[in-house]
């Protein structure tokens, strides 16, 4: 079970990503592309190009929950503004 308490950073990938990346392929991304740990307590974000769906990578030390999250309208805000 994901809580708060249980997650140390949250880390949002800026710019596109192919969301139909599964659990393995989004691992392999936080690992090779960002030089993170992906069975670290933290949170990795990825939103597509369209902006209207969200994967969460998590792990839990029993296994990876893949969280998603697609809007029926509207878009997730821009990323990159919340960044810089």
């Amino acid at each position: 079970m994901l809580t708060e308490a249980s997650v140390e950073r949250v880390y949002l990938a800026v710019g596109k990503t192919d969301l139909r990346k599964s659990i393995d392929g989004l691992a392999v991304l936080v690992q090779q592309s960002f030089e993170l740990d992906p069975f670290s307590p933290c949170l990795f974000a990825f939103c597509n190009r369209k902006k209207d769906k969200i994967k969460i990578l998590y792990w839990d030390s029993s296994g990876f929950w893949l969280y998603y999250h697609r809007l029926e309208e509207g878009k997730f805000p821009n990323l990159e503004a919340l960044v810089k």
